[in-house]
């Protein structure tokens, strides 16, 4: 792991006597992008916390590159939505910036000129690239994203994959990322640890934009942004939905996202 940007070892959390996260091991490298998959109450939210310093180990470490610069884009929800705002006070939060870094890195994320705009007023897709913005202004090495795209609809999730992508391939940063999907996730990951308490499997989004019944399923214009991930194995997911998949046909249980 030498030559990782952040790397947990064996990294165990405990909630009040309960283990939540058991036994992980993982890295990030510069400019991959790795997504972490797993169903509500899976730990994938704790284990972000975990690498990020703010929730203490029970076990085992977390190992960052020397003089690491991180960028974090929280879930939406983890911001008051309801406080009066503007966009350009925002991104001096809680380090001042410059007007000028402030319009680049907007118009970096595609919302150029929204600066003298009430947080409040804004889209959920504008919301979270505003967020972006806001995490591109340290120049990280590697951006950390809390379920970026929970309550966009299939476009907007998409439009977001692919800035993601242009940000990494602009930028040279890694990603890490965590998906609220169990199924779907963006096409330009290098790597998918799927999470159920512990690492359940590892693998590779399969890229699946060429196939007819796909680009119909994920509609047309996404340009690959979406991708399929086939587990290797059934591990119980499904009390996360409710209902029983078959995970060697992925099409048949995608369930389309809803505007939120």
């Amino acid at each position: 792991m030498t030559d990782a940007l952040l790397a947990a070892d064996r990294l165990c959390v405990r909630f009040g006597g309960v283990e939540v996260l058991h036994d992980i091991t993982l890295a990030v490298r510069p400019a991959e992008i790795v997504t972490i998959l797993g169903p509500n109450g899976s730990g994938k939210s704790t284990l972000i916390r975990a690498l990020l310093g703010i929730v203490p180990l029970a076990h085992g470490q977390v190992v960052r590159a020397p003089g690491l610069r991180l960028g974090y884009v929280p879930q939406k929800l983890a911001v008051d939505r309801s406080m009066p705002m503007t966009v350009r006070r925002f991104l001096s939060l809680p380090v001042r910036v410059s007007d000028a870094a402030a319009a680049a890195a907007l118009a970096r994320v595609g919302v150029a000129g929204i600066e003298a705009r009430q947080m409040a007023a804004l889209s959920g897709g504008q919301f979270q690239r505003v967020l972006l913005a806001r995490a591109l202004l340290s120049e990280p090495q590697l951006l950390i994203l809390d379920e970026p795209t929970q309550g966009l609809d299939q476009p907007g999730e998409a439009a977001f994959y692919q800035l993601i992508e242009a940000v990494r391939r602009d930028t040279g940063a890694a990603v890490l990322m965590v998906s609220h999907d169990l199924h779907v996730v963006m096409a330009a990951s290098d790597r998918v640890i799927c999470l159920n308490g512990h690492v359940c499997c590892e693998g590779t989004p399969r890229v699946v934009s060429n196939a007819p019944e796909y680009r119909a399923l994920f509609g047309l214009g996404t340009k690959g942004a979406l991708a399929l991930y086939q587990h290797a194995h059934d591990h119980a997911h499904d009390h996360d939905h409710g209902h029983g998949h078959d995970h060697s046909h992925p099409h048949h249980h995608h369930e389309p996202h809803h505007a939120g």
